[in-house]
């Protein structure tokens, strides 16, 4: 298989109409009020959040954007506010930074040094005040994870990936670009570096250590259960570089999964005992 960027290519058309049509659908079956989504000024949020419109319409969709003192960005801000007036969405700005002061000054191991840990914090206290509204207003909680950072469990467990649905997560972050310039959004918001705003100055790409557009093709070849060695060849890459990213791939497999158990009785609740599941 030839690893180039052709083989990311969608049909923009076609892709819109299938996630919408799956938000649509849910959205009804369920027979809810309408979608609660964080947007955060960012290409994945922004795009999530545009699909959600045009599949029920901006009137549904309550956008709620979520920002905390240290990592502020009044221009985010400002995006996200564009695009809620993009698409007719409702959106609420709510600085956290109270409510997680006051989750980390009650635990007794606090550090302020580990950034990790402190971060993370910031993305399950984002996913409490979404469920809170959700539950307030009778509304799903909407993900907007991509494929590219749901495969290298590039998210915070419990955080940010949890969510009633996930429109995006079969959609690499290339494709994400794709399908949110087909959808109207500006190019700048578009080509921002993705940051997961835990901290100061982190960007998604320095951090996983190569660009999304070597990433992805990566983990396409993956997918297609090309070898490291393979893919290493096509992109001219070392095989260590494409192991090293199939090791962090293998390695996230917990944060995808729900809770394992022993299994002691005839089935077991999520492995035998998958149910239709039917809205």
């Amino acid at each position: 298989m030839k690893l180039t960027s052709e083989v990311l290519k969608i049909d923009p058309n076609l892709t819109e109409n299938r996630v919408t049509n799956f938000i649509r659908n849910y959205i009804v079956g369920a027979n809810v009020s309408g979608i609660v989504i964080g947007i955060s000024g960012g290409i994945d949020s922004a795009t999530c959040a545009a699909t959600c419109a045009k599949a029920i319409g901006g009137a549904g969709v309550l956008g709620l954007n979520m920002p905390e003192a240290e990592t502020r960005d009044e221009a985010d801000i400002k995006d996200a506010q564009l695009l809620a007036e993009m698409f007719g969405i409702r959106l609420e700005t709510i600085d956290i930074s109270p409510i997680v002061k006051a989750v980390l000054e009650k635990i007794s191991l606090f550090d302020s040094k580990d950034r990790l840990a402190n971060g993370n914090v910031k993305a399950r206290v984002r996913m409490i005040v979404l469920y809170y509204y959700a539950n307030r207003t009778r509304r799903l909680v909407v993900s907007s994870s991509d494929k590219s950072e749901t495969m290298l469990g590039y998210f915070t467990k419990w955080g940010d990936y949890c969510a009633d649905i996930s429109p995006l997560a079969d959609l690499y972050k290339s494709q994400v670009r794709q399908l949110a310039l087909h959808l109207g959004l500006p190019t700048r918001l578009v080509q921002k570096p993705p940051t997961p705003g835990l901290w100061p100055g982190q960007t998604a790409e320095a951090e996983l250590g190569l660009s999304y557009d070597q990433l992805d093709l990566i983990l396409y070849g993956l997918e297609h259960f090309m070898k490291a060695e393979e893919i290493a060849r096509e992109l001219g890459l070392s095989a260590a570089v494409v192991k090293q990213v199939e090791g962090r791939w293998l390695g996230s497999e917990h944060k995808r999964r729900q809770p394992l158990c022993v299994k002691l009785g005839y089935r077991s609740v999520g492995h035998d005992f998958r149910l239709p599941y039917q809205i």
